[in-house]
């Protein structure tokens, strides 16, 4: 067995791991800001563990010199979609980027596996910067939706039980749990507009409720008592009501009390 330093060797992987994660995070956040809706729905990572690189090394037969290039998952990035579509938007973005390489792409989307497992994986070189330098390290992207990714989660819990080797009978059970994650995420697409719009009205009623409250504060603190008391009573008779252009009216209302409040303290 290889005698390198192991903790030593996975730095820059952990290090790319929690980079890549801060950068898609970003980018979710971006996207919510500049579209309205973001493809992703939330992102986690992970480096392998040393036992795990060894077995896969094992079964690849990749020599211990060559698991930087031969290992193309030690660092890895999961993805999460709501829809089977946002997928493909998904990839296109990670294509865009300039700050990290694409080596290639498997559609295991198109092309499940075998087992009924279906994701997108997109392998990316990745240049670091360690105390030591620039280092270029290669990094799996997983993109799923929920449903692919509980099934996933599931095949691998049991894989690892059984040490690869799943009886018959769990076999056909996973391949059935795989045809019926497979159709949810087919009757999700097909409401998808439907969904997206339930959520975005959620999103604006959630935007309208914090820019009331924290606009009455804004007037407390310009010792507008009586208005922002004033608003504060109307905001909870509204608030049972859930009117959103009523919300929305009062919001402006508060916004007007406020650009007052500021000319008169001039």
């Amino acid at each position: 067995m290889d005698g390198r330093d192991w903790k030593k060797f996975l730095l820059p992987y952990e290090q790319t791991v929690e980079e890549l994660k801060v950068k898609f995070k970003t980018l979710r956040g971006e996207l919510k800001s500049r579209e309205e809706y973001s493809p992703i729905e939330f992102v986690t990572g992970r480096v392998k563990r040393i036992s795990s690189i060894f077995e896969k090394a094992k079964r690849l037969n990749v020599p211990m010199e060559k698991i930087e290039t031969g290992i193309e998952d030690i660092a890895g990035i999961r993805i999460m979609c709501q829809f089977v579509e946002d997928i493909g938007r998904l990839a296109e973005l990670i294509r865009a980027r300039e700050d990290m390489t694409l080596v290639y792409e498997k559609d295991y989307i198109t092309n499940k596996k075998p087992s009924g497992y279906r994701s997108y994986h997109m392998i990316v070189e990745y240049p670091v910067q360690t105390a030591l330098g620039m280092k270029r390290v290669l990094a799996e992207i997983q993109l799923r939706t929920l449903a692919m990714n509980f099934w996933a989660t599931i095949e691998h819990s049991l894989n690892y039980k059984y040490r690869e080797e799943l009886p018959a009978p769990v076999v056909n059970r996973l391949s059935k749990a795989a045809e019926a994650a497979y159709l949810l995420d087919q009757e999700m697409s097909s409401i998808r507009v439907e969904i997206m719009e339930a959520q975005q009205l959620f999103e604006d009623n959630s935007n309208i409720v914090n820019r009331v409250l924290n606009g009455i504060q804004e007037l407390y603190f310009f010792h507008r008592v009586r208005e922002a008391a004033q608003f504060q009573m109307r905001f909870n008779e509204l608030w049972d009501t859930n009117d959103t252009w009523l919300l929305r009216e009062l919001s402006d209302q508060i916004s007007d009390a406020i650009s007052r409040a500021k000319k008169n303290s001039l």
